[in-house]
Order: structure tokens, then sequence, then C-alpha cells
């Protein structure tokens, strides 16, 4: 076919600095975006655990009004999938780049607009239903924006190395996680206790317009991914995607999201859950523990790079497993360290609880999009990442409040923890293990 002749012929002819420049513009790219989405994202479940329950359920108490937040704090999570289906099919249709855009926008228009919702004394329970619908937002865009990221990088990098470049969108996780702790850090910092529950929680969101702004001008540099052009130069670009991908790769979406589950439920508890547990029942002051979340996320978002680059050396079933079996034992040592109340083991468990699943976390980007033929990558990988949503990551603070309450000890939660691991290491042996093979055009 004259067009994928030429497409090769014009590939041929890149450099190899040119090559590289693509690829670190790519990378770039991905890697801040991904940051800012989960900035977006990852504040809403803070403010849940911190603002929400006090400022939109006022009237329930704090088991119920706790509940209530974390519900609203789900809805995104369901709603992550179905952003998954709607810019899947646009992702494989039409390219990742454009997607890349999208779903960074409406993200930030979602997450400026939580910030301007008035609380329940001045339009009552209206403002948990536009909470509510923010998150949707936000949950639907967030659901689109990962196999965008992570396909915009993966599929110019070398197949020897995608599981490191791959590593860089995941990274956005926990660095959003750092951004989103030290917004609202600073603010607790600056306000009393009242102003930062009248006003200054607002602030880190309405900020986002700003954050988001910057990041649309810096991806204007960034290029269609190779895989994608000649999939369209060559006529062979799926007419439904998301139908064609479940009628042929369901096996491989169902273990996605079953190997997603343990790592879902060990990220959500160590990050937002664990700041509820640490204020209200342990009755830690919300500025240090907030400081120590900030710190192991910022860990995190190095060593998820380097699972990253040992996946590709070791492979990535190797690792994933050993991260699996880690935690079916580590939070049992998590929760009797916090359970201590010890001014040395509760900031050390903190800090190094999300560090250790990063040895799940950073192969998965490229483990899981290895799986789907290029075609189908996007709706794919983004379908399979994200069912986990529904099922693991979403429910995991509401399922840890409600064991907690129900059996009165934490080890009901790490029992539910180290059962959700031994889910994902028995699906990590089911799915395949593609590293440094080359696209399945």
């Amino acid at each position: 076919m004259p067009e994928v002749t030429a497409f090769v012929q014009n590939a041929a002819s890149l450099t190899e600095a040119g090559k590289q420049r693509r690829l670190m513009t790519a990378v770039g790219a991905s890697a801040l975006s991904t940051s800012i989405e989960w900035y977006d994202f990852l504040l809403y479940g803070v403010a849940a655990a911190t603002v929400f329950p006090r400022r939109f359920f006022p009237e329930s108490g704090p088991f119920i009004g706790t509940l209530l937040s974390f519900s609203t704090f789900f809805i995104g999570f369901v709603a992550r999938p179905v952003g998954a289906a709607i810019f899947g099919h646009f992702g494989d249709r039409i390219g990742r780049r454009w997607l890349l855009i999208v779903t960074m926008l409406s993200t930030g228009l979602a997450t400026t607009g939580i910030g301007l919702v008035p609380s329940y004394e001045t339009i009552g329970i209206w403002g948990a239903v536009l909470l509510t619908l923010g998150r949707v937002v936000q949950g639907i865009s967030l659901g689109g924006a990962w196999s965008a990221s992570v396909l915009i990088a993966a599929e110019w990098a070398d197949p020897k190395g995608r599981g490191f470049i791959a590593s860089f969108a995941q990274a956005g996780g926990p660095f959003g996680m750092v951004l989103a702790n030290a917004a609202l850090g600073v603010m607790t910092a600056l306000t009393t206790e009242r102003q930062f529950l009248d006003w200054g929680w607002r602030i880190p969101f309405l900020a986002t317009i700003l954050l988001v702004g910057i990041t649309l001008y810096l991806q204007i540099g960034v290029l269609e991914t190779p895989v994608f052009t000649l999939h369209k130069h060559s006529g062979t670009i799926a007419r439904a995607p998301v139908a064609e991908v479940l009628k042929k790769h369901w096996r491989e979406i169902s273990l996605s999201a079953l190997l997603r589950t343990g790592q879902q439920v060990q990220f959500y508890i160590f990050t937002t859950y664990i700041i509820t547990y640490a204020t209200q029942e342990l009755r830690f002051a919300r500025g240090p523990i907030l400081k120590f979340v900030m710190i192991e996320a910022l860990i995190s978002s190095m060593t998820v790079v380097l699972f990253g680059r040992l996946s590709d050396a070791y492979g990535r079933r190797k690792l994933i497993a050993l991260g699996c079996i880690l935690m079916i034992f580590f939070p049992f040592l998590y929760f009797a360290a916090l359970d201590t109340k010890s001014a040395l083991l509760v900031p050390l468990a903190i800090i190094l609880a999300l560090p250790l699943q990063d040895l799940q976390y950073g192969p998965q980007a490229a483990f899981i999009s290895e799986n789907f033929p290029g075609s189908l990558r996007y709706s794919g990988s983004g379908l399979g990442y994200q069912l986990a949503s529904i099922t693991a990551g979403g429910p995991a603070p509401i399922l840890a409040t409600i064991l907690l309450h129900a059996f009165g000890t934490s080890m009901a939660i790490a029992s539910y923890m180290a059962i959700c691991s031994a889910i994902s290491l028995a699906s990590v042996y089911a799915l395949s293990d593609r590293r440094g093979t080359l696209d399945r055009l």
C-alpha cells in the first residue's frame, strides 16, 4: 500500500536524535498530564476525608458523615469505566493525542467547578448533589485519560524499555497526590480551622484551571504515536473498537481488572482512608498526617519509575507477583504499627506503604497495554485498567470504614487487603507477560 510505504520511509528517515526528542516530548506530556489529572481526582479524596463530612453532611454523625462523603468519592470510580469506554472508542478511532487534550480540559473544568459548590448552610443537600455531578465528570475524564497518557509515551518507546517509559505516566498518580496534599497542607498552615473549612479548601480546587492552562500549552508539541499513525495510513482503524475488544479480548480485560484489585485497594487505603483513620481513630492532628502522606507519595513517584525500569530487566510478572505476596502480609504490620500511636512507627508505616505497593503499580501500565493489539489498545487497556475502580478502588475507603465499625479492630481491614492481594496474585499468572515484544499491529 503506498500510504504504508510512505509512512515507513518517513519513520526510517528520522535521525536517532529526532526520535529521542519526540519520545522525550511524549514522556514529558504524559507525566505532566497524569500528574494534573490525578491532582484533581485525589484532591477530592483528601477533601472527602477531611472537609466534606463537615461542610456538606453536617447533620450526620462522624460515622454516617464519613460514609456519605466517601460515597460521593466512590461515584467517581463508577464513572471511570464509562469514561474508558467513551474515550476508548475515540482514542482508537481518531488518535491518542487529541484525547489527551480533551480529557485534561474536562477534568480541570470539573475540578474548578467543585471548588465553587456552595456548602450545606447555603443550598442544603443540593451542595452534595453538585459535588456528585462534578465527581462524575472527573471520573469519566480520568477514565479516558489513563490510556491516552500511557500510550502517548509507550507507543513511542523501544519495546525493550517500554516498562520504564510507561511508568512515567503511572508516576503521575503519586505525584498528583503530592501536589494535592501540598496544596491542602499550605492552606491548612495559612488559615485557621474555621477559615479552612469555610473557604481555604476551595483554593486548591480553583487553582486547577491555571495548572490545566500551562499543561495544555506544553501539549502543543506532542505528535501522534507511530502505532496509531500506521493504522490510520493502512486503513486498519477499528469501526467499533469497544465492541470489538469486548468480543475478542474479554479475557484480557477481565484479568487486567482482577490484577488491579489488590493494588487499587492498597492505594486508596494508604492515601485516602489513612487520613480518616489517623485523625478520627488515632486522634492525630490532620497537618502531620497530610505531611506523612505527601512524603510517601513523593517517594512513590520515584519508586514507580524504578520498578517500571526493573520490569524491563526481570519481567513484569515477577515484580507484580512479588508485590502481591508482600501485600498479603504487610497490611497486618501496617495497622499494628499505626495502632501503637508511636511517634516513630506511625510515620514510618505511612511513608513505607505506598512505595512498597509500587512493585505492582510501576509495571502495570506496560503489562496491561502490551496485552492488546495496537488497533484496540486504547479501549482494551482502558477498560481493563478502570473496571477495578468499581470493584476495588472506589469501595476501599467505604469498606474499611464499615469493617472497622463492625469488628472494632483494624485487623479486619488488613484481612480485607490481604484477600484482595491474593486475588491479584492469582490473576498475574493468568495474564500473558509480553515484555520486550514488538507491538502486535
